[in-house]
């Protein structure tokens, strides 16, 4: 191990150094300052004779003087079970007062692309207890599917809720685990559990979030015992940006870890992905590149598809990563780079509606613009319900047609209209109050969601509902509830 003094600029987050050797590329650092602090960085670019280094903790204190030693490997992560229960900082050093992590394993933050021969088609139910999110927009094992928001937005109660009530549905595991372990003496799954037997474990990692939001977050967690099958990532505002570029690396490595070796179903959830965006555009501009859209990096597309694409399954493996991107939209406009790149990478999005949360609805999910890719694959008989599909598409359909109805109803007024699209109109205020709005203490399972769902459809006229079959319009429709309405009405 070789040391240097010939720091020859330091410009924002990075360091400059002169060498006399070949350095490789993400090489880990150690910078010893005239103080006697030392401080890791990484190599982030390595030419003949220079090499720059992006300092983790910040360059205050970093001058001419400073020592530099390279260390020769890249960074790795710590990587054991019993990092459940645990909260860390953003580079993955424990800040819980916890004792030491003993590692089982050093896995490298950069991870292996999974081979797509490899990857297991994802097709299975997780259960969010989120009607919007479950009934309408449905996760599944191993997909990402990113929350769209824009500031102000209660989009960190919506990834606290998630964190703390996602699982398998009970009625996945009637079918296939009996008495497997994990399960109770009906065949049910306890909380936290899957059908064959595996946990269910959350990772989260939020970067650049407020110290006020850092502890909603940390009461949340250990109010309701979620901290217990959880791995917490924390990376502050006031912490150093470039740290925001290894925290969701960390958190993922994580992940991938307890799913693959451990047999673990992770799911993943990154809070803000705009941070981390401009954390690279401020790199990007402390290395004079040139720019892409609206000051953003060139390869900010790669780079956020190197993270994204380590969600999945592999073939032969029980576990699965499943990921939650949360980004809040500039302007709230989703033309922006960010929710525009990582629309293209990922499986749909979800949706919070500045109008709805207004309107005190909780949580504010517009589903019409949400979109689940993987959906069908994940619902059906056998897997949820067998009216799940039919369901959504009716829900989906009668919807629109209420929305666009009030529209109309500005114009001519409710008088001008008909007794059916009357109906429709206040489906859309029904669906509105009872199917999206459920607060963010209610988990509801996916029964209780298409319940709702069928006291919503039978309000309308039997003959209308043209999405679902007959068969299970005659075993779910209710001709009370119409009969209710109607009476109502009148």
């Amino acid at each position: 191990m070789k040391e240097y003094q010939t720091i020859t600029e330091v410009s924002g987050p990075l360091v400059f150094a002169e060498v006399d050797e070949p350095v490789g590329y993400d090489e880990i650092v150690e910078i010893e300052t005239q103080q006697g602090e030392t401080l890791r960085g990484q190599v982030l670019e390595s030419s003949e004779g220079l090499v720059s280094i992006q300092v983790f903790e910040g360059t205050g204190g970093i001058d001419r003087n400073a020592s530099v030693r390279f260390l020769g490997e890249t960074m790795k992560m710590p990587v054991t079970e019993d990092l459940l229960g645990r909260v860390l900082d953003g580079s993955g050093n424990p800040i819980d007062g916890g004792p030491e992590i003993v590692p089982d394993k050093r896995e490298d933050i950069v991870g292996a692309a999974i081979n797509p021969y490899s990857r297991e088609y994802p097709e299975e139910f997780i259960q969010t207890g989120v009607s919007a999110i479950d009934g309408m927009n449905t996760l599944v094992r191993g997909q990402k599917l990113p929350i769209f928001s824009s500031s102000g937005q209660p989009h960190n109660e919506l990834a606290m809720q998630i964190a703390r009530q996602a699982t398998v549905p009970e009625e996945a595991a009637e079918d296939e685990a009996t008495d497997e372990p994990g399960s109770d003496e009906d065949g049910e799954l306890g909380e936290g559990a899957d059908d064959e037997g595996s946990e269910f474990a959350v990772i989260f990692g939020a970067m650049g979030i407020t110290a006020e939001e850092a502890n909603e977050f940390m009461d949340d967690f250990e109010r309701t015992g979620a901290l217990e099958r959880s791995v917490v990532f924390m990376n502050l505002a006031d912490d150093p940006a470039v740290e925001r570029t290894v925290t969701p690396r960390m958190a993922l490595t994580t992940a991938e870890y307890l799913a693959f070796e451990e047999g673990y179903h992770v799911l993943v959830i990154l809070t803000d992905m705009t941070n981390y965006c401009e954390a690279l555009r401020e790199i990007g501009a402390a290395r004079e590149e040139v720019p892409g859209r609206r000051g953003y990096p060139g390869y900010m597309y790669t780079d956020l598809a190197q993270l994204y694409e380590r969600a999945g399954r592999i073939q032969g493996r029980e576990g699965s990563v499943t990921q939650i991107p949360i980004l809040t939209m500039p302007g709230d406009d989703d033309t922006h780079p960010i929710p525009d790149l990582t629309g293209y990478i990922t499986e749909g999005q979800i949706y919070v509606d500045p109008a709805l949360n207004s309107q005190g609805f909780k949580p504010p999910i517009n589903v019409s613009p949400s979109l689940s890719r993987l959906m069908d694959d994940g619902i059906g008989e056998g897997l949820t319900r067998g009216d799940h599909a039919d369901v959504k598409d009716q829900l989906f359909a009668a919807y629109a047609q209420g929305k666009d109805l009030r529209d109309l109803v500005n114009i001519v007024g409710r008088e001008a209209l008909s007794e059916t699209d009357n109906k429709y109109l206040d489906f859309a205020d029904r669906f509105e109050e009872t199917f999206v709005d459920q607060g963010f203490d209610s988990n509801r399972s996916i029964d209780e969601t298409l319940e709702i769902g069928w006291d919503l459809l039978s309000a309308l006229p039997k003959e209308q509902l043209n999405r679902i079959d007959e068969e299970l319009i005659a075993e779910h429709y209710r001709e009370d509830i119409g009969e209710q309405v109607e009476a109502t009405a009148e």
